[in-house]
């Protein structure tokens, strides 16, 4: 199994509090349509902290059933508790999904080497491959390069790693030290090409809720070598992915969806609506963007 391509982390609508399934559905319906690779349910962007056990394995479960094979299935179980990691990625695994994206712990700010050992925990659990995910503004800690190459070498479902430091030197580090069937994917839309250009296969996108054709085609062009089409892509939508993070995510993402008709802009708390001053400005860029 290879994760090149362009995968979206799906938000989680909500309509009066509760999961709007039928949007939900929709929303994966439009990123097969769109050429994209795989989908990420219950990711960061899915509002995975807010959800309960129940509903974080029924959006799993929904994503799968909807997917039905068409594009893969990558559910977020992390947690900054190895018990709770252990049993969301086993659940995930009895739901039929391709993989699991797996965050560094956080808040609890583990050593390196207990970062480690958690990985080894959750690997030796489930037989599915595993998507490290390294986002040091949300965990306070990093996945370090040698902690990576050491899980890669020690673990044969330790196969990816979702990388958000920010860093394209860091992208440079990893491709260094692990071996080259190991993937690396972006965490941050406005990094995908310049992660891609020194070894990076795509990206597990925000922005591609909205225009999953156009980030697909980025991914694919970029892959292809033409990467002048790719770069225009970029460019366009350079502002999208910038503004997509004007407030906390997902709340910018929901707001564009919402006036696409596609679901509600409900989050839970303690996310809130952005700022009038911030519609404002994102309002501007999609329509800018004839979005």
């Amino acid at each position: 199994m290879t994760f090149a391509g362009a995968h979206t982390a799906l938000v989680t609508p909500f309509r009066n509090g509760q999961i709007d399934i039928p949007a939900f559905r929709q929303l994966i319906e439009d990123q097969i349509a769109g050429g994209i690779t795989g989908i990420v349910p219950v990711g960061t962007t899915g509002e995975s902290p807010t959800l309960d056990h129940d509903e974080h394995l029924k959006v799993v479960e929904v994503a799968v059933q909807t997917a039905n094979g068409r594009c893969l299935v990558i559910a977020g179980t992390g947690s900054n508790s190895t018990s709770e990691a252990i049993a969301l990625s086993q659940a995930a695994e009895k739901c039929g999904v391709d993989a699991c994206l797996l965050v560094a712990p956080y808040y609890n700010k583990p050593s390196q080497e207990g970062l480690y050992r958690h990985f080894q925990a959750i690997a030796n659990a489930v037989k599915i491959p595993l998507v490290l995910y390294s986002i040091p503004g949300r965990c306070g800690i990093e996945i370090g390069v040698e902690t990576t190459a050491r899980l890669a070498s020690d673990f044969k479902n330790i196969v990816a790693i979702k990388e958000a430091g920010g860093s394209v030197d860091r992208v440079n580090q990893l491709r260094a030290s692990l071996p080259s069937a190991f993937e690396i994917l972006s965490g941050d839309d406005s990094l995908t090409l310049p992660f891609m250009s020194v070894g990076a296969v795509g990206v597990i996108s925000v922005a591609s809720n909205i225009i999953p054709a156009e980030v697909a085609s980025l991914v694919r062009l970029q892959l292809a070598g033409e990467c002048h089409e790719a770069r225009v892509i970029h460019q366009k939508y350079y502002p999208l992915f910038k503004d997509l993070f004007i407030e906390p995510n997902p709340v910018p993402v929901k707001f564009a969806l919402a006036r696409a008709g596609k679901m509600a802009s409900e989050v839970r708390l303690p996310l809130c609506e952005m700022l009038p001053s911030n519609v404002q400005h994102l309002t501007a860029t999609l329509s800018n963007l004839g979005l």
